[in-house]
């Protein structure tokens, strides 16, 4: 990449770690088609002028004033050699009703060989950008990186070196009722990994998708506290909902105890288009998600569910913001989180509601349930409202097992451990019952149970 006098100067005055992982990230290897390089390049250097233009976040700025990344900070990630994966190792991620609908990417690179896309119908694309026609490449561009937020700092970094860029596109009026599996397949290497994961989900108007998106590590244990070398895990999809669209997201982040997550979730909703996600974090040492929601359009649904389950000390951190910009506007957000040891979780949600957005719906819920005396959770609902015609809600809870519900169930025969473990499935449940997988349900359902049960052992 061609350095410019302007971004070597700004890259001078910007703090010396970030400037490490920009050199970092500016000399990965990206595969794309050749007559679409200028672009990239393009890209490349405006994303890296506005890297360089920006400080590392720290607790001092409001945003981040819970989330602190002296840990992350004291790692010299570098970009992760080629690595071999066996179709033996996906055998723990595959999902029963998505085996022929599933692509895998490893370390950020997609990996066809670990792919199985024979059960798609026509008119849904699956890939990755290379394998996208050439027509339909320059289509892809118009799409990629033009959020309105895309200069935030991670997000940036991501634009300067994605390694690849995952591919899901419905044509007008498709349906895909198989879900397709996203599998970001996570591979630790001897030396701090820095892996950026990129992707595309683009729903044209009228098609409806479900896509699972799943971020796991290749190692034989339980990931949850397994200690493998560090990695950072930048990872940023795109989803563009078009209009009368329809797309259900699960997006399902299980890091090892020794990873870094920083994710964004960007989705732009066109005219009555709808939008589900379940947000599932239960991974890596520090996590971070923002998911942002801009809708474009009158007449949009936006359901936004998310759990998070944090136990010794990991961070979890969720930013949510939906910008209601239209009439007629419905979105109703519950996010849960369980919190046990020394464990710190954070939800900050941001609904705004404009003069324009006339007799839309918003309702926003965070609840919590603090299992240590030592655990903590800072939670930040937020309703802007300028429009006069609406009906919006918003509330937050932190609270412990309730005793009376202990008791109550005690009384009935039940034994104090069972008790607990029922009230904590009951409370996990209300998110996890919105997946659209029987089998991903089954399973993390099973994971909450395992690690709730540890809690009390």
């Amino acid at each position: 990449m061609v350095v410019s006098a302007d971004l070597l100067n700004a890259m001078l005055q910007t703090d010396a770690y970030l400037s490490d992982l920009l050199k970092q990230s500016q000399t990965q290897t990206i595969r794309v088609r050749s007559e679409i390089s200028g672009w990239l390049q393009e890209l490349r250097q405006k994303a890296a002028y506005e890297v360089a233009h920006q400080q590392l976040p720290t607790r001092r700025d409001e945003e981040w004033q819970f989330t602190d990344l002296r840990e992350l900070k004291a790692i010299a990630f570098q970009n992760p050699p080629a690595v071999n994966v066996d179709r033996e190792t996906l055998a723990s991620f595959t999902l029963p009703e998505a085996r022929h609908s599933q692509v895998v990417f490893v370390n950020g690179v997609f990996a066809p060989e670990l792919s199985d896309l024979t059960g798609l119908p026509p008119g849904v694309f699956v890939g990755n950008l290379m394998g996208l026609p050439l027509e339909a490449n320059y289509d892809a561009i118009k799409y990629i990186a033009h959020q309105d937020d895309a200069t935030e700092v991670f997000t940036a970094l991501n634009s300067t070196g994605f390694p690849d860029v995952a591919v899901i596109w419905a044509e007008t009026n498709v349906t895909v009722e198989m879900p397709i599996h996203l599998l970001w397949l996570t591979v630790p290497t001897p030396n701090p990994a820095l892996i950026q994961p990129r992707g595309l989900v683009i729903a044209d108007p009228g098609s409806s998708l479900t896509v699972i998106e799943q971020y796991g590590v290749a190692i034989a244990a339980c990931a949850d506290f397994t200690n493998t070398p560090p990695y950072l895990n930048n990872a940023v999809l795109e989803v563009f909902t078009r209009d009368n669209a329809r797309v259900n997201h699960t997006r399902y982040q299980r890091e090892s105890g020794s990873g870094f997550h920083i994710g964004k979730t960007v989705v732009v909703q066109d005219r009555d288009s709808h939008y589900t996600t379940q947000s599932i974090n239960f991974g890596a040492k520090l996590s971070r998600h923002h998911l942002n929601i801009w809708q474009k359009g009158p007449n949009t649904e936006t359901y936004l569910n998310g759990l998070t389950l944090v136990d010794h000390a990991q961070v979890s951190d969720t930013h949510s913001l939906i910008a209601l910009n239209h009439s007629h506007g419905i979105t109703d957000q519950l996010h849960k989180c369980i919190v046990d040891a020394q464990a710190h979780a954070i939800f900050s949600g941001k609904v705004f509601v404009p003069q324009a957005a006339q007799q839309t719906q918003a309702a926003q819920l965070n609840r919590n349930l603090l299992l240590s005396p030592q655990a903590r959770v800072n939670t930040q609902p937020q309703l802007q409202i300028t429009a006069d015609n609406v009906k919006c809600t918003h509330g937050a809870t932190v609270s412990q097992i309730d005793a009376d519900e202990l008791f109550y169930l005690q009384s009935r025969g039940i034994n104090a451990e069972q008790a607990r473990d029922l009230l904590l499935d009951a409370f996990a449940a209300e998110v996890l019952d919105r997946i659209p997988l029987p089998s991903l349900r089954q399973r993390l359902s099973q994971c909450v149970a395992c690690r709730t049960e540890e809690l009390f052992v």
